[in-house]
């Protein structure tokens, strides 16, 4: 019964346990497909893999460390955990639609990981034509789409759960620090709930150009190939705020409530700043389109919003800035480290967003590592960085056991070292005119793509290391002595709770 129990579950803590399980699982394959790329770029001219392998390596890596590992962990987990937790509510308000949105996870992944045997070296945008049947009649392809289409159901329907339960149950008066978070989850999904149907659009056409011989796609048959590029960046552009807004609501939940006197500075301009990134992030597709021929009026329409974006995201930068160091009281607290980590990486990586928001500058730097370092820095650290901090607010409720504090403060500099150093090169790779997506490159970059090796294996000890302090605090269970606990953590923690989610429990085994 107690399997059973667990596998017809609808309590929203254990189908938040299941996505978690899911998507670090996932994160670790994506990891390893992300070691086997930096080990080809070992040898300058020398490719230890084919370049059909190299592609499904591009492809499966970007498609599982987005869909199935941040998108999971993030919203399906995290935010099926903690939202009737922060509103004191017992559930959300469709179980069983929560349910059915977490099952059809494990469909989704098991095509994707037959995606990976057969074979879909598309990229992870998967662009005609070379998606095309014509140029990839791999079933590869085919199982990725099909992947994707049952991801995005996944998460469309989360999303209808957390609408329908955020503005039908919840009352923002009274819980202002916590709000920020609901108020953060709200925005993701409706972000989802609008972006999500076109990518399906634009896959089922491709899936109609692929198997029944239509032409949306295809210029032989009057159809058009940048026509996808709109759909699917239209999803792929807001995608990135939908990673980053729940970092945004736990960063300034935490920076409000880590000092002595918890300060509220700024709620409604912070849930502005995320009410305008949402609305801007719906208009700046374009901008990674500059170089298939837009005219100039819409490529500096495209420009000009995507650098107005950088005004509500400074205006969060700042408000955390004064909410951190107004009112810390301990800088050795591993998350006050964490916080000024996601600020500074993120920061970096919006500066290098305004770069490449110049269409001029764009159509240079487009094709090159550049873009790949500015996209890992946003998406991929801004969102791990928010994983790791969501795991360490929140262990002492989900496991109800504290985290060794030092173990965090070692875990903390090891992954800065390991993220800088992996990806801070790459923006010299793309000032240098060095291409993206090529297995090979020249002998003089070599030197420097070995530490970008060594930064990548550091990375991943630096996630290693992070599970075995999640599983140090279970074998040690309630140690207080040397732990997170002694910096008052937990108990601040309890204290932001509404007092009404105790009489529902949070442990995930009651």
């Amino acid at each position: 019964m107690g399997v059973l129990s667990w596998l017809f579950t609808l309590d929203h803590k254990r189908i938040g346990l299941f996505y978690m399980v899911v998507g670090v699982w996932s994160g670790f394959v994506g990891l390893g497909l992300s070691m086997l790329i930096r080990i080809n770029f070992m040898e300058p001219y020398y490719s230890s893999v084919s370049v059909d392998c190299y592609n499904f390596l591009i492809t499966n890596h970007g498609v599982i460390m987005i869909f199935f590992f941040l998108m999971p962990v993030l919203i399906g987990g995290f935010g099926n955990y903690l939202i009737p937790l922060l509103a004191g509510i017992p559930d959300l308000d469709l179980p069983r639609l929560n349910a059915l949105s977490m099952w059809l996870l494990f469909p989704s992944l098991l095509l994707m990981l037959l995606s990976m045997v057969y074979g879909a070296g598309v990229g992870w945008t998967f662009y005609p034509p070379l998606s095309g049947l014509g140029y990839n009649s791999s079933s590869g392809v085919d199982f990725l789409m099909l992947s994707l289409h049952l991801a995005g159901m996944s998460s469309l329907l989360g999303s209808v759960n957390f609408i329908s339960t955020i503005l039908g149950g919840i009352q923002f008066v009274g819980v202002p620090r916590d709000s920020v978070v609901l108020w953060a989850y709200l925005f993701t999904s409706v972000l989802l709930l609008v972006t999500l149907p076109v990518l399906a659009a634009a896959i089922t056409m491709l899936l109609f150009d692929r198997s029944f011989g239509s032409a949306f796609f295809d210029p032989m048959g009057g159809g058009d190939p940048i026509l996808f590029q709109h759909m699917f960046w239209f999803f792929g552009h807001p995608e990135v705020y939908v990673l980053i807004l729940p970092g945004f609501g736990l960063v300034s939940y935490i920076c409000s409530g880590l000092g002595p006197a918890p300060t509220q500075f700024g709620l409604m301009g912070m849930v502005s700043a995320m009410f305008c990134i949402v609305g801007l992030g719906l208009a700046v597709w374009g901008h990674h389109m500059f170089i298939v021929g837009l005219d100039v009026s819409t490529a500096v329409f495209f420009s000009s919003v995507t650098m107005i974006i950088g005004v509500p995201t400074g205006i969060k930068v700042f408000f955390w800035l004064f909410m951190l160091f107004s009112g810390v009281n301990n800088a050795s607290d591993p998350v006050f480290w964490w916080i000024v980590s996601f600020i500074t990486l993120f920061t970096l990586g919006g500066v290098t967003g305004i770069i490449l928001s110049a269409c001029v500058l764009d159509s240079i730097l487009h094709d090159t590592w550049f873009v790949v370092a500015h996209f890992h820095y946003v998406m991929s650290l801004g969102s791990y960085i928010s994983i790791i901090l969501m795991f360490i607010w929140w262990w002492p409720f989900i496991s109800g056991f504290s985290l060794n504090k030092y173990l965090l403060q070692a875990h903390c500099i090891v992954s800065n070292v390991g993220f800088n150093l992996c990806f801070f090169p790459m923006h010299y790779f793309g000032l240098c005119g060095l291409p993206r997506r090529v297995c090979v490159y020249e002998c003089g970059f070599h030197g420097v793509n070995v530490l970008c090796t060594l930064g990548s294996f550091i990375s991943v000890f630096s996630g290693v290391f992070f599970v075995f302090i999640l599983w140090e605090s279970l074998s040690v269970k309630n140690r207080v002595i040397g732990s997170y606990a002694d910096s008052g953590h937990a108990t601040g923690l309890i204290s932001n709770i509404p007092s009404t989610h105790f009489e529902y429990g949070f442990s995930p085994f009651l």
